[in-house]
């Protein structure tokens, strides 16, 4: 199958939406923030987008071993599981040094986005290659239900010490592991189960790719999985509100809906009516979509020296001097702080670098 640009490009997307959220200071825009507690802002799509992404991805990648479980390919997956689970702590640990704190082993937060990410591509990939594919629809309708039931009965839409979701990760991990800003750690354990779901529907659409040939009939059938998918999710949010902190199913349903939706709308855009050509929006994206976690593990590892060093608070002077609106200097330095990594990323584009993690 020739190489879909569109799906590069939503990834870039992703990551570098993911780089905006992020790294935006004091007044923020309500579309760039977290929703509090239920609820679904645009900063909410973003992480889910890029599980939904690597799902497809990994449909993609392992359709090429024809999804045989032979030891190579279960040594790949696990060693770059445990890679990027490495990293993610390593990025945890690299935070805190820049606060004098160089051996936080007793207190350093065991999960996260990067540990999130290890977790589902390692068991998405695992089931990918050790069970027939007919089912895998029904593993997704089974996983949403037991963890729809699992809120149902531990209070898991209580943000407090008496959710399940805390009681679980406070169990496992102890308290001194955990998120911290919030009795419920976003990235839970629990939780997980919902986001596996969520990685798989990606690698489910991933399959639809890569079946239909016609990009014509890619664009009409993914819109209408999306479509579909969306529905749904809007249907559950009367018992289940959509809510990214506990990874609801409805949030889950509604998110990969609207990620395949604009995965089919990209394709229309870009390799049905541009015919695959790059332009100068797409290779701004496709910078990021072709080094994904190499620019997302560099702007997670930037952002505390820069502000240690006071280059960060230096730099914010200057915008409140330009920009004495307080939003409009956090969305500016938020940007900023985008392109400064779009900068690095680009200078390994041209060089044709692709960091793999």
């Amino acid at each position: 199958m020739k190489r879909l640009l569109a799906l590069d490009i939503l990834r870039g997307i992703t990551v570098a939406g993911m780089i905006i959220v992020n790294n935006g200071y004091g007044d923020t825009f309500a579309p760039l923030l977290h929703s509090q507690w239920n609820g679904c802002t645009p900063c909410d799509l973003v992480f889910p987008f890029f599980l939904f992404i690597m799902g497809v991805s990994c449909y993609l990648s392992l359709s090429k071993t024809n999804f045989t479980a032979t030891k190579s390919t279960v040594m790949k997956i696990a060693k770059r599981a445990v890679l990027i689970l490495l990293v993610g702590w390593a990025i945890q640990w690299w935070n805190l040094i820049w606060k004098g704190d160089w051996l936080p082993f007793d207190h350093l937060r065991l999960l996260g986005v990067l540990p999130r990410i290890a977790i589902c591509y390692f068991v998405v990939s695992m089931i990918a290659i050790t069970v027939n594919h007919k089912y895998l629809k029904w593993f997704v309708v089974a996983l949403l239900a037991i963890y729809g039931a699992i809120l149902l009965l531990g209070n898991g839409y209580a943000n407090d010490e008496t959710n399940i979701l805390v009681i679980a990760d406070r169990a496992i991990f102890g308290e001194a592991h955990l998120y911290t800003k919030a009795p419920v750690d976003p990235e839970g354990f629990l939780s997980s189960i919902s986001a596996i779901a969520h990685t798989l529907i990606g690698f489910l659409i991933g399959r639809l790719i890569k079946e239909t040939k016609d990009n014509g009939d890619k664009v009409q059938k993914l819109f209408i999985a999306g479509f579909m998918l969306f529905v749904t999710g809007y249907l559950l949010t009367y018992g289940f509100e959509p809510n990214k902190r506990i990874w609801s199913p409805s949030y889950t349903l509604l998110t990969t809906g609207g990620a395949t939706m604009l995965l089919s709308t990209l394709i229309y855009i870009i390799d049905i009516k541009n015919g695959g050509k790059q332009t100068k929006w797409t290779t701004f994206f496709h910078v990021f979509g072709v080094n994904p976690l190499a620019l997302y593990v560099l702007a997670e590892m930037l952002e505390k020296p820069i502000h240690v060093l006071g280059i960060g608070e230096a730099y914010k002077t200057c915008i409140d001097v330009v920009m004495p609106y307080s939003y409009g200097a956090s969305l500016i330095y938020a940007l900023s702080y985008m392109l400064l990594i779009f900068g690095v990323g680009y200078v390994l584009y041209r060089k044709k670098i692709f960091i793999k993690l």
